[in-house]
């Protein structure tokens, strides 16, 4: 519908108005974690008076609270676009065009483009934004451009303080661990949890003392303590929402990483994962050599005796993973029932693979079980059948041998990637100066659109071609730590007679053990294969 039919419509009946507000820090002074921020508050109340002054029927509010003006995933945002997309209402008003959102690209698509073709009108009031008025549109294009430099400043800023309170040992999680507070009066500092300390305690002493970690998942299951996602739930304190079933149950992984964990001891570690833009919540794990340790930061929970003699234990109890048949699926094999990874055990010189769940937790899940020497023989055998039918060695080993030295495969994607990334910051610096000629009347909108359907078309192109390579760098560095000659190791698995390590990590993303039902000889697995 035309703007001006929405005009000629509006003498006839009320138009709707939907009203969109957003906030991107938390309000520290909610009374509840549901209960809206009062910034929130004062949004609806502005917005809600200015249509009513306009004579506009307020067709509903649409809420975000805690999420940036970069965020596609916004939930309110998307119920908010699905619903202009069938013309729900004729309005779309905000307090400012940036918090619609702060990038260009979707000014240009929605305000500038869908809108106008859905028959919505955009209006924010403070900046004056107002899709019915021809003559602000290149405010508005400008403010777009500025809210993406924003951005992109924003970050940079961000990224800059972190690393400074990283640095100093200053605490920047949205959570504290297990054990800790976020101290209200010293921001950045952790202070011990007395209650959930006490539980760190005691799987470190039961630990020293020798009980296993599913052992100690169990005693704690049994005394029916909460995990610490459960325990932050009942105390009304902030946590990440759980993924897997039986999520209040303590599991063999928790212990285990509670017990590696500095922090325990007055260390603080932090930066182990970092973003991958700011325009996405994706992380990738960090080396090692680029995290921030800095010692004696907050009072520990754990005495240097004790913690000293958890670490030796741990390091006397590692298995070598790529050694007989013990840690041989370490990681790789799932329950089918409440997909917990499944652990390894010994029984009468033999090596089994049990359900991690089962045995940390009774009656809560089925138990899937299976002896590592039938699943070793059994993926053995189904590896050399599809290598029979799939792969032909001779092939096989002439096309590895092309790209036999993978460092030089290495420096020639590290090049490839910094030309893309190149390429991608020189598109977007094209696109800033297209806008601003056309904000300043020296290009025509259609001569802009069809060089703006270039410049998307190909860094789109280029983002793929960037997201490519470095897969391709991340396989290559797998292949590295595996072998020093992948020609050697892939050579080895047509046709392959004994599954070791190196040969589950390059061929195997995880398998799926099911128990076995009466009557039946095995107990049923699925094989995914990373390829």
């Amino acid at each position: 519908m035309p703007f001006s039919a929405i005009l000629r419509k509006s003498k006839a009946m009320k138009l709707k108005a939907a009203i969109y507000c957003r906030l991107s820090e938390e309000d520290r002074d909610k009374p509840m974690k549901t209960a809206d921020s009062e910034s929130i508050q004062n949004q609806k109340s502005m917005l809600l008076d200015y249509a009513r002054a306009q004579g506009w029927e307020v067709y509903g509010i649409y809420s975000d609270d805690d999420y940036t003006g970069a965020d596609r995933q916004r939930p309110a945002f998307n119920r908010l676009l699905q619903d202009a997309k069938h013309h729900q209402f004729d309005i779309i008003l905000c307090k400012t065009q940036s918090r619609f959102t702060r990038e260009l690209e979707l000014v240009e698509k929605y305000i500038h483009g869908l809108f106008p073709l859905w028959g919505v009108r955009f209006v924010s009031i403070v900046d004056n934004a107002d899709t019915a008025n021809k003559g602000n549109k290149k405010a508005r294009q400008i403010n777009g451009l500025i809210n993406e430099w924003y951005l992109e400043d924003m970050s940079e800023n961000i990224r800059s303080v972190l690393t400074n309170k990283r640095q100093n040992g200053l605490h920047i999680g949205s959570f504290a661990l297990y054990g800790y507070q976020k101290d209200p009066k010293h921001k950045g500092h952790l202070m011990i949890d007395r209650e959930a300390a006490e539980i760190v305690r005691q799987v470190f002493t039961l630990f020293s003392q020798g009980y296993g970690k599913t052992a100690i998942a169990r005693i704690l299951n049994e005394r029916k303590i909460p995990n610490p996602t459960e325990y932050k739930r009942l105390h009304g304190l902030r946590y990440q929402q759980p993924k897997k079933k039986n999520s209040t149950l303590w599991t063999y992984s928790a212990i285990a990483n509670m017990l590696a964990n500095e922090i325990y001891i007055g260390n603080m570690v932090q930066g182990k994962y970092g973003s991958v833009s700011y325009k996405t919540k994706q992380n990738k794990p960090r080396p090692k050599q680029e995290w921030f340790r800095v010692e004696g930061t907050h009072e520990p929970i754990i005495d240097p005796e004790l913690w000293n003699q958890v670490q030796t234990l741990r390091a006397q109890r590692a298995k070598p993973c790529a050694i007989g048949t013990i840690g041989l699926f370490a990681g790789k094999t799932r329950c089918a029932h409440c997909g917990y990874t499944m652990r390894s055990s010994k029984s009468h010189g033999r090596h089994y693979l049990r359900c991690a769940i089962r045995y940390a937790a009774k009656d809560t899940c089925i138990g899937s079980f299976i002896s590592v020497e039938q699943l070793q023989q059994r993926v053995t055998d189904e590896w050399n059948r599809l290598a029979a039918a799939y792969l032909d060695p001779t092939k096989l080993a002439q096309n590895i041998t092309v790209c036999n030295c993978l460092q030089t495969q290495k420096q020639r994607l590290l090049s490839d990637q910094a030309a893309c990334e190149k390429k991608i910051a020189d598109y977007k610096k094209a696109g800033r100066e297209l806008y601003m000629d056309k904000a300043k009347g020296l290009i025509s909108e259609n001569d802009f659109a069809e060089l703006w359907d270039n410049f998307s078309k190909e860094q789109q192109r280029l983002q793929t071609a960037l997201a490519n390579i470095q897969k391709q760098c991340n396989e290559n560095e797998t292949l590295s730590k595996a072998d020093n000659s992948r020609i050697e190791i892939l050579k080895a698995y047509v046709p392959y007679k004994r599954l070791d390590r190196a040969a589950v990590e390059i061929l195997i993303d995880y398998i799926s053990v099911d128990k076995r039902t009466p009557g039946m000889k095995e107990a049923p697995i699925t094989i995914h294969w990373n390829f």
